[in-house]
């Protein structure tokens, strides 16, 4: 195996598969890259047994050359140290070298590493095969849907199929839902085709594949009964699905309200902030108190005192009605909503209540009040 590269196309690649390697791997073998040069480029390749990425770094792209003087081969190298070596290196290209099986040689104008590698073949079999019900769509599409709900997914393992995302196609659109019991998010876009799939993927590995996509990308998704695959530009990222049926979560939304508060989502998130400052006893627990003429934001602390805040714009319907929450929930829930002005909507005093985004109820949050 030889080839030279174009070091920050090769830095981009190993970053990207970088994701994928442990930081401690209970298989020894795994904390390497697996380095393929191929006729289509160069392979790169990495797992935890969890999640597996490949990305390939191709000959050109448009019309600069990015490898050249290349033949075919592959090796395995510790991935921490390749990564470490080539962003060392200044010169615009690197050249690599398998000397034999157990050496690769890594150089430019001016230096010179010689690492330890491992045959190739030393790599358990990776099935990357886009197998399944599969749709495409637009990476924004399916970064819209991560982001909007993966917060809102336990961060315990009390329950593993809490702490995952459920994706669920089915009549024409992608649903995306997220819980961890005290809240729930829930995003949908519409699809083309009529697929139907159910899959659990782990919140932060679906975070971490959605943000690996570029701004313009098609996103090809296939699901079986063990994986879902990602395929996008020159790469692909498969992972296991969190086993276990996710909770019913289809009618938990309440149908009718009692009272209503429409407010802007920066001047709420500010107060609400500045409510919770006092509130370290109750972890950032804030009282919101309404009326048709004024709302204000209430916290309070045994020992440092207490703090009150009074929103200058806001609509409310309804009687008055107290109700307190963990500020951080909600504040979540505005932010993935993502728009200038949001709805609160209220059933009672102790009843969940639910944030939308005014002008797109494709996505709506449910968060669970609490006793003060």
């Amino acid at each position: 195996m030889r080839f030279t590269i174009d070091k920050e196309a090769l830095m981009k690649g190993l970053t990207l598969v970088s994701k994928a390697i442990p930081p401690k791997a209970e298989i020894p073998i795994l904390s390497n890259f697996k380095l393929d040069m191929t006729e289509r480029g160069l392979e790169i390749t990495g797992s935890d047994n969890n999640i597996t990425i490949s990305t390939v770094v191709p000959f050109m792209i448009g019309e600069k050359e990015i490898i050249r003087n290349s033949q075919e081969g592959s090796t395995l190298v510790a991935a921490k140290i390749l990564i470490d070596v080539v962003r060392s290196l200044d010169d615009e290209f690197v050249t690599f070298e398998l000397a034999d099986t157990s050496l690769l040689r890594i150089e430019n104008s001016r230096s010179n590493f010689e690492l330890n590698s491992i045959r190739a073949e030393e790599y358990p079999d990776i099935d990357l095969s886009i197998v399944g019900a599969s749709l495409t769509l637009p990476g924004k599409d399916v970064q819209a849907l991560a982001e909007s709900t993966a917060f809102a997914a336990s961060v315990k393992e009390a329950r593993p199929i809490l702490t995952a995302v459920n994706l669920e196609a089915n009549n024409f659109k992608l649903t995306a839902t997220a819980t961890d019991t005290a809240r729930l998010a829930r995003k949908s876009i519409d699809i083309e085709s009529d697929v139907r799939f159910v899959a659990n993927i782990a919140a932060k590995k679906l975070l971490d594949i959605v943000r690996s996509f570029e701004e313009d990308d098609e996103v090809t998704i296939a699901v079986n009964e063990k994986k879902a695959v990602f395929a996008f530009g020159n790469s692909v990222i498969s992972t296991r699905l969190t086993s276990g049926d996710y909770p019913n979560t289809k009618n938990v939304f309440p149908k009718v309200f009692n009272y209503s508060l429409e407010v802007n989502s920066q001047e709420f998130l500010k107060a609400m902030e500045r409510a919770s400052i006092l509130s370290t006893e109750y972890e950032g627990v804030v009282k919101l108190m309404m009326d048709q003429d004024e709302v204000k934001m209430f916290s309070r602390s045994a020992i440092l005192g207490s703090a009150k805040e009074k929103l200058n714009v806001f609509q409310y319907s309804g009687e008055h009605l107290d109700i307190s929450f963990k500020a951080s929930f909600v504040a979540d829930a505005i932010r993935a909503c993502k728009c200038e002005d949001v709805t609160i909507s209220f059933v009672g005093e102790m009843k969940a209540f639910v944030v939308r985004n005014i002008k797109d109820d494709s996505i709506e949050m449910l968060v669970t009040p609490l006793r003060s």
